[in-house]
């Protein structure tokens, strides 16, 4: 699938000098409510889903499957890029086996589900009673957070240069004469995060700087990878607009959504679509088309990896 939000890294607000405190009190409160973690997350997860069961409109879902197997095999990359990319770094880091590839796409559903990050959680808990490794997996799984968060500010950074002659033609002070201070305080924000995160590296961040670049890079192929997969899905699902526009209309999108503070992004999108691909091609349809084939996809695979923990415990019982 072609996640409309999850093509997005989360910004990470600005970070202060002195609000830089040891992660070892968080990670002690962790390992004490460590028994129900796991679970708690589970279940909020598994509302989450039958929230979500509840507001599908299945019949709706079913017309607009797509008909074409290379479609199918576009989305499925795409949707299986996050997670395939996070084991890639967790079996360098850890050693991980292939199985592990179940609780990343649980941390996947939660973080699109719930809130941004409670994936993380609960992948440290799965990770501290599954994986035999010396001291805490805390500090990687937060390292891999940071990293992925920082890929993103600089890709930003470096879409906005390459996209600037469309961008600038957005309107993205909402119409209110202010568009270069927003666009600019924006990016300020982006920058500075960045710009703390690497400053302050060593207190951050406590992974080796071999396996720090191996993560940066994973998390960056990860971002260049969706974008050309969105593109190309896009594509063959309305073929009439070329290859080149959907590139670009999905490298634009991508950086709209990054910008942290830039109001009226829904009209921004609609003046992408309307500049990149023409008034008659029905974007909007399409995202909406796919964001509910993801929601179905979340609710399916999250019911299926919950029969698959059942029949594992029914083996080990």
């Amino acid at each position: 699938m072609v996640p409309t939000e999850a093509l997005t890294e989360p910004v990470l607000p600005p970070v202060l000098p002195s609000a830089l405190p040891s992660t070892a009190p968080l990670e002690r409160n962790l390992r004490k409510w460590s028994a129900w973690v796991g679970p708690v997350i589970s279940v909020a997860i598994l509302v989450a889903v039958l929230w979500q069961l509840r507001k599908i409109d299945w019949s709706q879902v079913w017309s607009i499957v797509p008909t074409s197997p290379w479609i199918w095999l576009v989305l499925a990359a795409s949707y299986f890029a996050g997670p395939v990319a996070d084991w890639i770094i967790f079996r360098k880091l850890w050693g991980i086996p292939v199985s592990g590839i179940f609780p990343l796409l649980k941390k996947l559903i939660g973080n699109e589900l719930l809130l941004g990050y409670v994936g993380e959680v609960y992948f440290y808990d799965w990770a501290r009673r599954h994986v035999k490794m010396e001291g805490s997996p805390f500090g990687a799984v937060k390292d891999v957070a940071i990293l992925s968060a920082l890929a993103g500010n600089i890709m930003t950074v470096l879409l906005l240069i390459v996209t600037w002659p469309i961008i600038s033609q957005l309107g993205l002070g909402g119409g209110t004469g202010s568009d270069g201070n927003v666009l600019a305080s924006s990016i300020g924000v982006v920058l500075v995060t960045s710009l703390v995160i690497m400053f302050f590296r060593n207190g951050l961040l406590s992974l080796p700087r071999a396996d720090l670049g191996f993560v940066f890079v994973v998390h960056t192929l990860r971002i260049v990878a969706n974008t050309g997969l969105s593109a190309l899905a896009w594509h063959l699902i309305l073929p009439g607009v070329g290859m080149g526009s959907w590139l670009l209309f999905a490298t634009v999108r991508l950086l709209l959504s990054r910008l942290p503070l830039i109001p009226n992004k829904d009209i921004a999108f609609a003046g992408i679509s309307t500049l990149l691909v023409g008034s008659q091609v029905q974007t909007s349809d399409m995202i909406a088309m796919i964001s509910l084939l993801i929601v179905a996809t979340h609710v399916v695979l999250f019911m299926g990896l919950m029969l698959l923990d059942l029949v594992q415990k029914e083996r080990n019982a």
